[in-house]
């Protein structure tokens, strides 16, 4: 099973890089299934039901979100509904939609999706990570009743997204952060078998800050103060996350980063 995870979309550049190129990159690339996180897809903030069922419709398999995830009220309702919208894990009991999802393969494989937010210099007090995977991965077997297992940490500190990939290592079958919008270089294959990477990067024009139009970022930088909101930066996006190649048992045979179009390119699909 060769799984595509893609980092955080950046507002419309991202989202329409996304919309245009998903499914050349399947085809080309042999994709199996497509794991998006889009929790800034929408005005850099949030993912609205519209966008995300353009993105569906397209070719994504499963949209993860963060700790934006209801900056767009009608995601509140919408996740309820729609199977394929993965929010945190660790958010309230009562929060709305679902923090894992199973989803079939056409080849009656299953892989299951998985978010948590982390903890660390985040601006609320999510409840503990570890002990959220750790209860929801009761219910299920690696090789078993499920093929694969992906988890998307959606945090700030890269120290507590590689303890967690430390820990369920062998686990899942692989553990990708999200949240930080810069690609990081340290892609591998964990002793016991998890792909991993600190952070996907993001969907969205690098020629920005954190995929920002870069003059209020550097305005607030400069003086502490705002003054004006941000907006997402609109040149040429690139798409940044990474390729895990499956064995059998649903450990990572392979892991390579990806880098498709703008500043990023590694691919030479164009």
């Amino acid at each position: 099973m060769r799984v595509l995870f893609l980092g955080d979309i950046v507002g419309r550049t991202g989202r329409e890089a996304i919309l245009t190129n998903i499914e050349n990159i399947r085809k080309r690339l042999s994709i199996d299934f497509i794991i998006v996180n889009a929790e800034n897809a929408t005005s850099g903030a949030g993912l609205s039901s519209n966008h995300a069922l353009q993105l569906l419709k397209t070719g994504v398999d499963c949209i993860t979100l963060g700790d934006h995830a209801f900056d767009q009220q009608e995601m509140i309702s919408f996740s309820e509904k729609e199977p394929r919208v993965v929010r945190p894990l660790n958010y309230a009991k009562s929060a709305p939609g679902f923090g894992s999802r199973l989803f079939k393969l056409p080849n009656n494989k299953k892989i299951l999706v998985m978010q948590v937010l982390g903890q660390v210099f985040m601006k609320r007090p999510f409840s503990d990570p570890f002990e959220a995977l750790e209860l929801e991965l009761e219910k299920y077997i690696m090789n078993g009743n499920v093929s694969a297992i992906f988890v998307d940490i959606h945090a700030e500190a890269t120290s507590e997204k590689n303890a967690l990939a430390q820990h369920f290592d062998g686990k899942v079958s692989a553990v990708v952060g999200t949240h930080t919008h810069v690609p990081t270089s340290d892609t591998r294959i964990l002793p016991k078998g998890t792909a991993y990477q600190t952070d996907a990067g993001m969907c969205g024009d690098y020629q920005s800050v954190i995929g920002m139009d870069k003059v209020e970022p550097i305005n607030r930088f400069r003086t502490g103060m705002s003054k004006e909101r941000f907006k997402p930066a609109s040149g040429e996006a690139s798409l940044s996350g990474l390729i895990v190649d499956l064995r059998l048992d649903g450990l990572a045979q392979k892991v390579v980063p990806f880098r498709y179009k703008g500043l990023l390119d590694q691919h030479g699909m164009n």
